[in-house]
C-alpha cells in the first residue's frame, strides 16, 4: 500500500463528513455566504461586484457537489436558489432557469 492510498483512506471518513454537513446546512451556508459578499461589496463600494457574484456563486456551485444535491453534470438546474450549475443558462442563484435573472430567454435554435 503506497503513501497516497494510506491517505485516501484516512480521509475517506473526513470526505463523508464534509459531505453530510454541506448537505444538512447547505442553506445556511448560502445565506452566510450571501451576507458576507453583501459586506465585501459595500465595503468596495460595488467595484468588484461582479467578481464578487461569481465568487459567490461558484462557492455555492462547490457547497452543492460537496452535499452531492445533484449529478454534478453540466447543465442540470440543480436546487432552486442553489446557483444552478455550468451550462444551465441562468445567473447564480436562481437555479438556473433562463431570463429569471430579468433578461428574455434565448432565441430557440433555427432549424
Amino acid at each position: 500500500m503506497g503513501l497516497l492510498d494510506s491517505l485516501k483512506a484516512k480521509l475517506g471518513p473526513a470526505k463523508d463528513k464534509v459531505s453530510d454537513l454541506a448537505q444538512q446546512h447547505g442553506d445556511k451556508i448560502d445565506q452566510g455566504l450571501d451576507k458576507a459578499a453583501k459586506v465585501v461589496d459595500e465595503k468596495t463600494k460595488g467595484k468588484y461586484s461582479d467578481k464578487i457574484q461569481s465568487g459567490t456563486g461558484k462557492a455555492k456551485e462547490a457547497i452543492d457537489r460537496i452535499g452531492h444535491k445533484d449529478d454534478g453534470t453540466p447543465g442540470t438546474g440543480g436546487a432552486p436558489g442553489t446557483g444552478g450549475t455550468p451550462g444551465s443558462g441562468g445567473a447564480p442563484g436562481t437555479g438556473g432557469t433562463p431570463g429569471s435573472d430579468g433578461t428574455p430567454p434565448p432565441p430557440p435554435p433555427a432549424a
